[in-house]
């Protein structure tokens, strides 16, 4: 991109400026992809291109509730105008940035609805792709068997010399499934794969270095380590997104020597935020919790414990929710056992998806007209739906899904 000549008003102008500062020679901050949006627009009508690049941009440089935004008006977009074959293109987007975010139930019917439209379609990239997400959040349930077949199905349709579009996700899937799973050694295997051509400069390459920290501390291999966490370094300096700087203090606390890990830890959770990436904040109090449990300082690790095991069983992430209860019970704390999952975690996909357009208020055929669906599909997934919440009507699924966060 740096390379065309382009002119001032060219759309992909501001879409070059807002690149620019992953240039690691570069102490500039990044742009705010509103901004960037905003000169874009400046510039006439935007081809679907320039924005589902936006898009990427903005995924690049850890904007993610933002470039999440953008590619859900771009889908509203599409379906307004009946065109399902571009969905999955920007429903990518909308995935990602969900899985990033860690708001995995949402993930799942995204992903779930793109990975049908583009078997529809013939899109055989994107079924290989969304193949993979599935494969993410089975991996952070810890459901192995679905796993492996997701990640089979984003693994397949590669050509010599040549891997699928999916396998980056895929190899991040399985190795996260190993580390959840405790085998630390296989996840490491996993994660390094992301590391090499011709899958390291893809964004799952970057996202899974601290998985792969994780694992290498696991297998007391920390050296292996040590190039990846400092490009993860010089990623996070030049995207300057609090989050990555956390995710940075993470790691360290991972490696640093017993005196100096707290501070990293404490100054990580600092910087997390439990509200829009939950997932990230548990990951790190977990370990948090369990470096004070082993410096036996018990009743100072149930706080950070409790916190950690209330975001992977609301997650319905069963294995890092029983490591989480296991360190309880190690400090001397009485399990509580499995919390109980809200209602909205035995809706299928589909149901969920529909169940949260009707309590927006959207009329039955209103939302059969957005998701591609027969007014009579929608109207048996709202009948499937209703007693697994426990509501009876619309105005109670309304309260139902403020209540739920739905």
């Amino acid at each position: 991109l740096a390379a065309l000549p382009l002119d001032d008003a060219d759309p992909l102008a501001p879409v070059r400026a807002h690149l620019v500062p992953l240039d690691p020679d570069r102490a500039d901050r990044p742009p705010a992809l509103a901004a960037t949006l905003a000169a874009v627009r400046q510039r006439g009508r935007v081809p679907d291109q320039v924005m589902m690049l936006l898009c990427g941009a903005a995924l690049a440089l850890g904007q993610d509730a933002d470039a999440g935004e953008l590619a859900a008006s771009l889908a509203a977009e599409h379906r307004d105008r009946g065109g399902a074959g571009r969905l999955p293109t920007v429903l990518f987007f909308v995935a990602e940035s969900e899985v990033f975010t860690g708001r995995h139930l949402d993930a799942l019917g995204t992903a779930t609805e793109a990975l049908g439209l583009a078997r529809d379609t013939g899109q055989r990239q994107w079924v290989s792709q969304f193949g993979s997400v599935l494969a993410y959040l089975d991996a952070a349930k810890g459901e192995e068997a679905s796993c492996r077949r997701n990640a089979e199905e984003g693994l397949a349709g590669a050509t010599a010399g040549a891997v699928s579009p999916g396998a980056p996700w895929a190899h991040w899937s399985l190795g996260l499934l190993d580390l959840g799973l405790g085998r630390a050694e296989a996840a490491l295997a996993r994660f390094e794969r992301l590391t090499r051509e011709p899958m390291r400069h893809h964004i799952c390459a970057m996202r899974s270095v601290p998985d792969l920290v994780e694992s290498a501390v696991r297998v007391g291999a920390p050296e292996r380590a040590a190039e990846p966490l400092a490009r993860f370094e010089r990623w996070a300096g030049s995207v300057r997104q609090p989050w990555a700087d956390a995710l940075v203090l993470r790691c360290r606390g991972l490696l640093a020597a017993d005196d100096r890990a707290e501070a990293s830890y404490a100054a990580a959770l600092e910087l997390h935020d439990p509200d829009r990436r939950a997932l990230e904040y548990a990951r790190t109090a977990l370990l948090y919790g369990e470096w004070l449990r082993r410096a036996q300082r018990k009743a100072e690790a149930r706080g950070p414990l409790n916190d950690a095991l209330e975001v992977f069983d609301r997650l319905g992430m069963r294995p890092w929710g029983e490591r989480a209860r296991a360190e309880l019970t190690a400090t001397g704390a009485r399990d509580g056992g499995s919390r109980p999952a809200d209602g909205a975690a035995g809706l299928t996909p589909q149901e969920l998806q529909i169940a949260r357009l009707a309590a927006q208020g959207l009329s039955n055929r209103a939302i059969a007209a957005q998701l591609f669906l027969s007014h009579r599909t929608v109207g048996y997934h709202l009948y499937k739906a209703y007693p697994k919440l426990g509501v009876a009507s619309r105005g109670e699924l309304k309260d139902c899904a403020d209540r739920l966060g739905l």
